[in-house]
C-alpha cells in the first residue's frame, strides 16, 4: 500500500504534511515528501488524515470483556472476590476465545496494533490472537497461595508448554512471557522460583505490583517492612526485563529500583480510578528515568480498551496532582503510548513511522469538528480525538480494520458469541449463589 498526501506523526513527535509512506510486505519501505517510482500496489489518499504508529496496550486481560459492566461500584478486593472469582470459575475455553476476539476487535477498531495480556485459557487466546492477525505478548498469570514446587503447579506447567510451542510464532507477533500473578496470591518461594525460571528461559516477566494501599501495606507486614517490589527484586524477580501494571502506590524507594533494573510500569489510569485504588505518579517516575507505557487493564474494571481515553487521563492527572498544567506533556504521553509500549515488549522494530520499521500503523481521521482547527494536531491526538476517529489500523503490513470493516473476523458472530455466553455464565453464577 502506497499513502498519498497524508501527515505523519514522526519520531520526535512532531507532524510532515504531505508525506508518502509505502509499505512492502511487513515493514515500511519508503517515508518522504516525493512519490516514490516503484509500485507498491494500492494507493490511499490520506487528505484529511494523519498516520502514526498503532498503540501498544501494555496490560490487559482479554477475556474479561464478558464482564463488562458485571462488577460495579467495588473497591478491588471485593470486586475480585464477590464478583470477578465466581464468574471466572464458570468460563470455558471457547467463552475465552471468543470473548479475546471481542476485545481485539475493540483494540485494532481503536487503533491498538499490539497489547501485553495477562490471564489464563492460553490455547484459546492465542488462536484468537492468531487469526485476527494482532501483536500480543501473552503471559499465563501464575498464583499458588501457599508454599511448594512451582513445577507442580498447573498454572506454571501451562506457562512452560506455551513458551516452548508459541514463543515468536506468527512470524513474531506473538511474544509468551511468564507471568506472576501479584505478590498476595503467591509465598516467597514461589516467588522466587519464578525469577530463577524467567532467567532461566530469558523471557520477559510481567506482574501486578502496589495497585492498593491494602496491598501495599499488608505486603510490608508480611516481609518484614519490604515493598512488593522490594520483595521482588530480592527474590531475583527484575533481572528480566519486567512489566509491573499499576503501582500506584509505589514509594521513592521502589522507583529507584525500577530505574536501576529496568522495569517498565504500566500505568492503567481508568481502572485504577474506577476501582478507588487512587493514581499512578507518572511524572515522578518520568523525571526519575523509568520506562512508563499505559494499559487499559480489562474491560471489568475500566469499561473499554480505548487508549485515546487513556492517554486524556494520562496527560490530565498529573497536572491536577501536582496543580502545574507544564508538567507530562502531550507528547510524553504519545510516547507512552507507543514506542515505550514497544519497548516493554522487546519490539525494537516497531512504534515509528520510518523505513525499516514494522508496518504497525493506524490512520486518524483529523479532518473532524472537534479536531478543528489544527493549531497543534499533536495536541489534538490527546485532547480531542478518540477512538472513532481511527479509520485503518494496520498489523505487520495487513489492514485488519478499515472504514468499520472488520477484515480478519466475522464481527457480529463474535458479538453474539461473547453475548450469549456471558448471559449463560451470569445465570451459572446466580444458580450457585
Amino acid at each position: 500500500m502506497l499513502f498519498e498526501n497524508i501527515a505523519v506523526l514522526n519520531r520526535d513527535f512532531t507532524v510532515s504534511e504531505h508525506q508518502y509512506v509505502a509499505v512492502k510486505d511487513t515493514h515500511i519501505a519508503y517515508v518522504g515528501a516525493q512519490r516514490p517510482q516503484e509500485d507498491f500496489g494500492e494507493s490511499y489518499n490520506g487528505a484529511g488524515k494523519l498516520l502514526m504508529s498503532g498503540f501498544v496496550n501494555a496490560h490487559t486481560h482479554t477475556p474479561m470483556t464478558l464482564l463488562r459492566g458485571y462488577a460495579e461500584n467495588l473497591p478491588l478486593d471485593r470486586w475480585l472476590n464477590e464478583r470477578v472469582f465466581p464468574f471466572e470459575d464458570q468460563i470455558h475455553g471457547e467463552d475465552a476465545y471468543y470473548a479475546a476476539l471481542l476485545a481485539i476487535a475493540e483494540m485494532i477498531r481503536t487503533g491498538t496494533t499490539s497489547f501485553s495480556d495477562m490471564y489464563f485459557f492460553s490455547e484459546d487466546v492465542i488462536r484468537a490472537v492468531e487469526e485476527s492477525g494482532v501483536k500480543c505478548n501473552f503471559s499465563r498469570a501464575i498464583t499458588s497461595f501457599q508454599d511448594g514446587d512451582i513445577h507442580d503447579i498447573a498454572s506454571f506447567q501451562e506457562s512452560e508448554k506455551i513458551l516452548g510451542e508459541w514463543h515468536n510464532a506468527f512470524d513474531g507477533r506473538l511474544k509468551i512471557d511468564m507471568s506472576l500473578h501479584a505478590e498476595y496470591t503467591n509465598r516467597r518461594t514461589i516467588i522466587e522460583q519464578f525469577a530463577d525460571a524467567a532467567v532461566s528461559h530469558g523471557v520477559r516477566a510481567h506482574i501486578h505490583l502496589s495497585e492498593t494501599e491494602k496491598e501495599h501495606e499488608e505486603c510490608k507486614q508480611r516481609h518484614g517492612g519490604m515493598t512488593p517490589a522490594e520483595l521482588f527484586n530480592a527474590c531475583g524477580v527484575f533481572r528480566v526485563p519486567t512489566t509491573a501494571a499499576h503501582c500506584v502506590w509505589a514509594e521513592d524507594k521502589d522507583i529507584e529500583i525500577f530505574r536501576e533494573k529496568g522495569v517498565t510500569v504500566a500505568t492503567n489510569p481508568a481502572s485504577n480510578l474506577k476501582l478507588g485504588s487512587g493514581v499512578c505518579n507518572t511524572y515522578k517516575l518520568l523525571q526519575n528515568g523509568v520506562n512508563v507505557a499505559i494499559g487499559t487493564d480489562s474491560v471489568a474494571s475500566n469499561n473499554n480498551l480505548d487508549m485515546f481515553k487513556e492517554m486524556y487521563l494520562c496527560a490530565l492527572l498529573p497536572k491536577g496532582f501536582y496543580r502545574r498544567p507544564d508538567i507530562v506533556t502531550e507528547r510524553d504521553v504519545l510516547k507512552m503510548a507507543t514506542v515505550n509500549g514497544y519497548m516493554a515488549q522487546g519490539r525494537d522494530d516497531c512504534g515509528r513511522v520510518e523505513a525499516g520499521c514494522r508496518a504497525d500503523l493506524q490512520v486518524v481521521d483529523i479532518d473532524t469538528v472537534h479536531m478543528t482547527p489544527h493549531h497543534d494536531t499533536v495536541n489534538n491526538l490527546v485532547y480531542a480525538a478518540s477512538g472513532s476517529d481511527v479509520l485503518l489500523t494496520m498489523v505487520d503490513g495487513k489492514v485488519l480494520y478499515r472504514d468499520g470493516a472488520f477484515l480478519t473476523m466475522d464481527i457480529e458472530k463474535v458479538k453474539y458469541e461473547t453475548e450469549k455466553r456471558a448471559a449463560r455464565i451470569q445465570a451459572e453464577v446466580a444458580q450457585n449463589a
